[in-house]
């Protein structure tokens, strides 16, 4: 499938999503060599989890199909530029490239306003509006040190 005929499935998916009244009117597709292989729709309210992004469900559905918590050589396209969040697992799911329809700014003006996110991400932990304090710093690093020395463990 061309680039044009995935990211009209996954608008296509998003609608319907919408019309269904499962969630959000987000939805996300990971193909490969221009075949979907995973797709994901905004699930958030359905499943009471405020994870279940489009992008983040596509790429949990994509590696379980896979077997595998990289999605090299896989596409991702959004109907929507992604937020922090899922921003984040795309990185780490190691996708060649995103496409996205709709702008952050598009999805701000219907209420998806997510400015504020990334706005606390660049001010110091203390300056941030959740309160957040680093507790029991010491004992955690022995998890890091036996992470360290491990010979079983399998890098990400």
């Amino acid at each position: 499938m061309t680039h044009e005929a995935l990211m009209r499935e996954a608008i296509r998916l998003s609608r319907q999503n919408v019309a269904s009244g499962e969630g959000g009117p987000f939805a996300a597709i990971v193909a490969r060599n221009g075949e979907i292989l995973a797709v994901g729709t905004n699930q958030v309210t359905s499943l009471n989890d405020p994870t279940a992004h489009a992008e983040i469900v596509a790429i949990r559905n994509a590696c379980r199909i896979l077997n595998a918590f990289e999605l090299k050589g896989c596409d991702l396209y959004a109907t929507c530029e992604p937020c922090p969040m899922c921003l984040g697992a795309i990185y780490w799911a190691r996708l060649d490239r995103v496409f996205f329809a709709n702008t952050r700014h598009d999805a701000a003006s219907i209420g998806f306003d997510d400015a504020f996110i990334y706005d606390e991400i660049s001010l110091a932990v203390s300056a941030r509006k959740i309160p957040m304090t680093s507790l029991l710093r010491d004992e955690a690093l022995a998890a890091f040190r036996d992470w360290q020395r491990s010979t079983t463990k399998k890098p990400y």
